[in-house]
């Protein structure tokens, strides 16, 4: 019996994950398919109870906005979907649901195979919101030197410093964007804002910098995003996120599987379909 999966959003048509998740069946011979689920507001309950009992769906990944959601809703989270209090990976066995968060490790994987290192390196978070919850702690619990939060309405950023400052070994700060002007320049930057999707660019004094950092987006589109241009005429390094959400993905499916994939095959395949 060929089993289902699925990935729940709202908007989900963009998705790139029934693709990939599709690419790993193939690549490791496993009987499945993946498709995307578009759940309008207000009825996530209603869907899981219904993909699940009535339709035999054995796994999801959760996407935007659900992400906290669906947390509240497992019968059982790993400990690092207890942390980030967000989930994107469902799983359905034995009348329970367990959730997870990939999220994390999909970066730190993504970002050693860019060789962006983060080991004794000062780091900015642009945003505030859910997708900071599943990157923080691998973040922190790496041998930084020192990670500030910048978003709009200051008060969310401080809000998240207070609920992961016990895992640093080094300064949290939670900051405006204004009060960016009067920093020490940083070694690494990442882009969590939603800007980019919408074309925009967070306001990012000069001298943001420093002279060989990386800078890093989470989201992905076929040309630079405009904080990837912003970063290199600034003379960083950039990449976008597309490698993460292959990495997280990878992570998922193994979950699920029991085997992990390759994934350097897998985002080439997406990369190229998105320039195509």
């Amino acid at each position: 019996m060929t089993d289902r999966y699925l990935v729940l959003g709202h908007p989900i048509a963009h998705s790139q994950s029934p693709r990939i998740h599709t690419l790993f069946a193939q690549q490791t011979g496993q009987d499945m398919t993946y498709e995307a689920l578009d759940v309008a507001p207000g009825t996530l309950p209603d869907e899981l109870e219904r993909v699940i009992i009535h339709e035999g769906v054995v796994g999801m990944n959760v996407t935007v906005p659900y992400k906290t959601e669906a947390f509240k809703l497992c019968d059982m989270v790993s400990p690092r979907a207890r942390r980030a209090r967000a989930v994107n990976t469902l799983l359905f066995n034995v009348d329970s649901l367990r959730g997870d968060n990939t999220d994390g490790v999909g970066l730190m994987r993504d970002l050693k195979n860019l060789g962006f290192e983060v080991e004794e390196k000062r780091i900015l978070i642009l945003g505030a919101g859910g997708a900071v919850r599943g990157i923080l702690e691998p973040i922190l619990r790496t041998t930084i030197d020192g990670l500030c939060i910048a978003n709009r309405t200051v008060e969310k950023a401080e809000a998240l410093v207070k609920e992961f400052v016990d895992l640093a070994t080094t300064s949290v700060e939670a900051l405006s964007f204004e009060a960016l002007a009067d920093q020490q320049p940083f070694d690494a930057v990442i882009n969590a804002t939603s800007a980019s999707l919408s074309g925009d660019l967070p306001p990012l004094p000069e001298g943001l910098l420093a002279e060989d950092a990386w800078a890093y987006d989470l989201m992905y589109a076929a040309q630079p995003t405009p904080f990837m241009q912003w970063a290199s005429a600034h003379g960083a390094r950039v990449a976008d996120g597309l490698g993460m959400l292959v990495e997280q993905a990878a992570e998922s499916f193994s979950i699920w599987r029991g085997i992990r994939p390759q994934t350097a095959p897998v985002i080439e395949a997406i990369r190229a379909q998105l320039n195509a």
